[in-house]
Formats: C-alpha cells, structure tokens, sequence
C-alpha cells in the first residue's frame, strides 16, 4: 500500500500550470515544510523535511485559489519516484507525493498572511457593516469571531406557534401529534 498523510507550511507560493489539451487540467507544484518530532541537539530548532508535492484537477485549483505561502495544509496522497535526463546527460531522480486530497490544518484568523495579499480590499462580515446598537450605560460583551460574523437573533417574547395537522400516512415516517401551544416537545 502506497499512502501518505502530512501536515506542514508551503515553502512558498505554488506553482499553477495548466495542460494543452482540449480541456485544460490545472497542475499544483510545491514544497511542502513538515516539521520533525525531535529538536535538533545542538541549538533546539525544529528540524523539518522539505517535501515535493503535485496536485491535479480540482484539488489544484483548489490549491491556486486558497493556499499560499506559510499556509498550513493536511494532505493525503501517494509516493511517486521516477527520474529524467537533465541537459548536462546527468540522470536525476524525482520522490513527489501525488496529493488526492487536500484540507486546511489551521483556522483563516490564526494564519499568517502575506504581504502581498494584505493590500487586497476585504470583505466586510454582516456584523461589521451594521453595527450594533447597545445602551449607553452598558459595554457591549466580548464577542468570539463566529459571533461576530453571524449576529444573534432575538426571538419575540410572545411567540405564537401555528398547529399543523399531519394526516395519518403509512409512508414509514412517524406521524407528529397535533400538540397545544404550551406543549411543544422539543425545541
């Protein structure tokens, strides 16, 4: 069986090509940075390997749109050796992992972003463009970032419930009762 899973940092942004066949497939190339699990004895760096990695199709294109460099990603793919002849008539032998999937190993806030797409305009969360009203005599609570991005909704302090009837039907779906308004039996 020929399977690998690593996590680690892009060296640097990849590198997208496309084919030149009749539908042009995106192929990803770049080197992945994985981290070793012991120090190295002499200063107590982390050790890491530098790792070639290509992806094709979809989850190339995934990698052109989202990954750059310092972006942490889990992959999963396969071990691929081969060698070619250089210019020089010098055998050179090749190790790359084939990615078949690739994932996110760190959240979007705890990511270092570089400079280059710092200065790209960002979009504003619902929150942020509207932004909400609280008393004056009270400070508003600190808020996590999915708060932020998906305000709380209140509900009104008088709710009133519609009674559906559901005729009987053998459909192997339970039937719900018709049930009062102070007799909801879940929420």
């Amino acid at each position: 069986m020929n399977k690998v899973i690593l996590m680690g940092r892009l060296t640097r942004d990849p590198e997208i090509r496309y084919t030149q066949a009749e539908t042009p497939v995106a192929i990803a190339r770049f080197t992945l940075a994985v981290d070793r699990r012991n120090r190295n004895a002499n200063n107590g760096e982390a050790n890491a390997d530098f790792i070639n990695c290509v992806a094709y199709g979809s989850v190339a294109t995934f990698i052109e749109k989202y990954a750059f460099k310092a972006t942490k990603l889990i992959i999963e793919g396969r071990i691929q050796t081969g060698s070619y002849t250089n210019k020089d008539n010098q055998k050179v032998y090749t190790t790359d992992v084939i990615i078949e999937n690739c994932e996110f190993a760190e959240s979007k806030s705890t990511q270092t972003v570089p400079a280059s797409q710092q200065a790209m305009p960002q979009q504003t969360a619902p929150q942020q463009a509207m932004p909400q009203q609280t008393a004056p005599q009270q400070a508003a609570p600190q808020q996590t970032a999915f708060q932020q991005v998906m305000p709380q909704q209140t509900v009104p302090q008088q709710a009133t419930f519609q009674q559906v009837a559901y005729p009987p039907q053998n459909d192997g779906f339970m039937n719900i009762p018709n049930l009062g308004d102070d007799e909801v039996p879940f929420i």
